[in-house]
């Protein structure tokens, strides 16, 4: 059995399944904001689906990563060693777990911004910057699965 190309396979179902999920949950929590800010304030709609939005990038990185491991890997062939498969493994346990966490706090700032726009205060701009900062960790997991492909040469 080629233990290597199994790691590998299970790395890159978690990292794209995983941050698809944590992308799912994000963008539920804020567009359920929105449909109650809408109540209060149907005008606010666009900046409401614009910040319910932002947990959706998340899963567009579990997709880049798993698109380039892919790749990588698929020139392996046959011939992929338990350290390449390994490789691939961490990665998408690295990038998944990130993106999933990061998504669904994301959607937590999002949704609390949205609630606020509700009650008629002007914090768009600010919860937009605030939902930054959970979205830079799922940025750096994927930097990190990117350099880790550095090692499939090995």
């Amino acid at each position: 059995m080629d233990w290597g190309h199994t790691l590998a396979m299970i790395g890159m179902g978690i990292m794209v399944g995983l941050s698809g999920a944590g992308s799912a949950i994000g963008t539920a929590i804020g567009g359920a904001s929105v449909i109650g800010m809408m109540k209060k304030k149907p005008e606010a709609f666009g900046n409401g689906l614009i910040l319910a939005a932002l947990p959706a990038t998340q899963g567009l990185y579990g997709f880049v990563g798993f698109i380039m491991y892919n790749t990588a890997l698929g020139g392996l062939g046959a011939g992929m060693t338990l350290l390449q498969g390994s490789v691939a493994l961490g990665a998408g346990i690295g990038l998944g777990v990130a993106a999933l966490i990061s998504a669904i706090q994301q959607g937590r700032v999002c949704a609390n911004g949205i609630a606020a726009m509700g009650g008629g205060h002007n914090v768009f701009g600010n919860t937009f910057i605030l939902a930054v900062f959970p979205e830079f960790y799922a940025i750096l997991a994927l930097v990190a699965a990117i350099l880790m492909q550095s090692l499939l040469a090995a």
